[in-house]
């Protein structure tokens, strides 16, 4: 055995177990810090919380989101929802009765709307409904004759619920029309 050299500390099996034991709690309180709050109670650090917090939000996020895939959602098929069933759409409105209980709703009556022609009505393409076009000779407030205005109805629950004058790209130019 060799001397020991001056200032090395010669110690047995026992005071080696010690400094292994002291050494051991040393590593573990640097793992786990604790740090005093306000009052003086120890708590666990902040970021963990928070890391733990976020994890949980951003599962929960994921999670909910699966809820929400629509007919639109760029998912695959078999995880969207499925397309609502169109209304039924019902018999045909009488267009020309309407018209003439209602003319008002269409043109005004300082017009005084002469040849009134109407077209077959047609399933509403943006919701419930039904779409006919109006067409009619017009004159203006002071008497001067206008010509002929067309215009497209919007017919919902058997009255008419808009209406709106049609451009030259409209489909109404090629309707053929009844007299009302």
């Amino acid at each position: 055995m060799a001397a020991p050299f001056d200032g090395d500390v010669v110690a047995g099996p026992e005071s080696r177990a010690v400094i292994q034991i002291t050494v051991a709690r040393s590593l573990c309180a640097r793992q786990s810090p604790v740090r005093n709050g306000a009052a003086g109670v120890k708590q666990p650090p902040m970021r963990r919380i928070v890391v733990h917090i976020a994890l949980v939000a951003g599962a929960a996020l994921t999670l909910a989101g699966c809820g929400f895939a629509d007919v639109r959602a760029p998912v695959p098929d078999f995880m969207r929802g499925k397309a609502p069933d169109p209304p039924a759409l019902g018999t045909p409105p009488d267009v020309k009765l309407l018209l003439r209980q209602k003319l008002d709703s269409v043109f005004v009556a300082a017009s005084q709307p002469t040849q009134v022609r109407v077209s077959e009505p047609r399933p509403n393409l943006r919701g419930p409904g039904w779409t006919a076009c109006v067409k009619a000779e017009v004159v203006s407030v002071t008497g001067k004759p206008l010509g002929t205005q067309t215009y497209r109805i919007e017919i919902s629950d058997g009255a008419i619920a808009d209406r709106q004058k049609v451009e030259a790209e409209d489909t109404c130019a090629t309707e053929s029309y009844e007299p009302v």
